[in-house]
């Protein structure tokens, strides 16, 4: 995909017209936007839209809206390990066991929606395995609606639970009602359209505790998006000339961990290492850190799956209880991070095959991996654990 951050300044081509691209990642962002507020958004596919709210957020005047909108019932789509719990049986597509990535992971359920459950208290609990369950009845399943995929896709996006109140949508009520409208299509391409659009929008000396030399660069897609940086360690520079091959560590954000110094995971110190071993090598090196909190799913997200690994679940089943995969993350913007900054060619600081192989399906060169664990602490053993045996990381 061609780089969108080419076009000139307010999303507009050298024609001086806008940018369908640029404008697309907009619409995305702002219907993720909309969701968070508890606004329904039109979600229009090839030949039929819904009209979707998120179950987290949606107020008495969001359904309201809603069913104005509307021209059928409203149904309630879940990720499929969710709708397993909700409906106390096992689902077609939800095994339990399923492998990451897979449909277990990445489709959707359709439950019907009756008028007790069409009620903003009913519906978070539905959609939140957290929540106290007060549900006036028992939801039953239902024909899936089109579109339900990039619907659930629009509501990771927003780092929203993957819940959402959908109906048939009348176009024309839609429009009075002034409701935001988004292509399915451009949903699903966000994961690969918003990289491609990352520009470089500031960079500054920073000194670090143990890199006096660091660098730090912010990067910004096209939508206005959360920034991602990379930190440029020593002899790195911006634009490194051929030679040494840098040691790269692909760091996505954890305020529990970076800034809090949580036990219950090993981020901080992988953090902290990462940079000091980066100072000592000879080709320096760089730390993406990316806005990716919680393998993907957001710090709210995060604290809920606290809550159920509290209750006994490990990491990865407490992610999928969510309606989310085990890992949400996304490479590309790492790869074009590297890109940007002229690195083509990397060592990898990680003990995670996932990125090995996410980086080099995005083009860059892993010429080798640096090992990267560290010492449990008592309170993250369990949490190491799982890393090793369920996600296949290289801790031995």
């Amino acid at each position: 995909m061609a780089p969108i951050a080419s076009s000139r300044p307010g999303g507009v081509n050298d024609d001086g017209l806008p940018d369908p691209r640029v404008l697309a990642l907009r619409a995305v962002h702002r219907a993720a936007s909309e969701l968070r507020r508890g606004t329904p958004v039109l979600l229009q596919g090839s030949d039929s839209a819904l009209v979707v709210a998120a179950a987290e957020t949606v107020s008495a005047r969001g359904l309201g809206e809603l069913a104005a909108a509307a021209r059928g019932p409203a149904v309630l789509l879940l990720a499929p390990v969710r709708a397993a719990a909700v409906l106390q049986r096992p689902v077609p597509q939800a095994t339990g066991a399923a492998p990451i990535g897979t449909a277990a992971e990445m489709g959707a359920v359709a439950l019907r929606l009756t008028p007790a459950l069409l009620d903003p208290a009913a519906l978070r609990s539905l959609a939140d395995p957290t929540a106290e369950r007060l549900l006036p009845e028992q939801p039953e399943r239902t024909a899936m609606p089109p579109q339900a995929l990039p619907a659930i896709a629009l509501a990771k996006l927003a780092r929203l639970l993957p819940a959402l109140v959908v109906a048939p949508a009348a176009e024309a009520a839609a429009a009075r009602l002034d409701l935001l409208s988004v292509k399915a299509a451009d949903v699903l391409a966000y994961p690969v359209a918003a990289p491609a659009s990352l520009a470089r929008v500031a960079e500054a000396r920073v000194p670090l505790e143990d890199a006096p030399e660091a660098r730090i660069i912010a990067f910004r897609a096209a939508d206005g998006g959360i920034e991602h940086l990379a930190i440029l360690v020593d002899s790195v520079s911006p634009n490194p000339t051929p030679g040494g091959v840098p040691l790269v560590r692909v760091h996505s954000e954890c305020f529990t961990g970076d800034l809090l110094g949580s036990l219950r995971c090993d981020c901080g110190p992988q953090l902290r290492g990462a940079i000091k071993r980066m100072a000592a090598d000879p080709a320096g090196g760089v730390l993406l850190y990316l806005a990716q909190e919680g393998r993907g799913i957001g710090l709210v997200n995060k604290l809920r799956a606290y809550t159920l690994q509290d209750q006994g679940l490990d990491t990865l089943d407490a992610n999928r209880a969510l309606g989310y995969g085990a890992d949400e993350r996304n490479f590309w913007v790492a790869a074009e991070m590297l890109r940007a900054i002229g690195v083509p060619r990397v060592r990898l600081l990680t003990n995670n095959p996932d990125k090995l192989a996410g980086l080099a399906a995005c083009g860059i060169e892993v010429e080798g991996r640096e090992a990267h664990q560290f010492e449990g602490n008592g309170v993250n053993d369990g949490y190491l654990e799982t890393k090793a045996r369920r996600f296949g990381h290289l801790l031995t």
